[in-house]
């Protein structure tokens, strides 16, 4: 009886780790299968739950710190993310409360619309990135850095 409990908790563990990619779930799915091995071997529930935590919280304190380095260690930014922090020179006047602003990143036109409502933003003026919301840049003023 324990052992199908053990499967189905590793079969829905499993589960959400495939849903969510997180790197969580899958140390208490393997906490799971050595539970069933535990229980398929004759083991009490207290034995079972024991190995199930102590492996669970074993493989996620040891394995998961690597795991996490090496997989998905090569994703590269989206468009999104490689915008922000970028110093982009404004087109078009930047004004929130008149709804107007442009700017060019990467050869695309972008919306843009400062951080603080009340400011303003030259047509020709540098801008630097903090924020994408929708499809809009959200910049505050940039003010190049002058060397003495």
């Amino acid at each position: 009886m324990n052992t199908m409990i053990w499967l189905a908790a590793m079969i829905i563990l499993i589960i959400i780790e495939i849903v969510t990619v997180g790197l969580t779930t899958i140390w208490f799915a393997i906490g799971a299968l050595v539970a069933i091995i535990v229980s398929m071997l004759g083991g009490g529930l207290m034995l079972q739950l024991a190995v199930f935590l102590l492996v669970s919280l074993g493989m996620l304190i040891f394995t998961r710190p690597f795991a996490v380095k090496y997989i998905n260690s090569n994703r590269t930014r989206t468009n999104y993310e490689g915008v922000i922090g970028k110093v982009v020179r404004i087109t078009q006047d930047v004004d929130n409360i008149a709804g107007k602003g442009c700017a060019v990143v990467n050869g695309q036109e972008w919306t843009v619309r400062t951080v603080d409502e009340g400011s303003k933003i030259a047509a020709g003026s540098l801008a630097k990135v903090v924020d994408i919301k929708g499809v809009k840049l959200i910049v505050e003023k940039y003010e190049e850095e002058t060397t003495i």
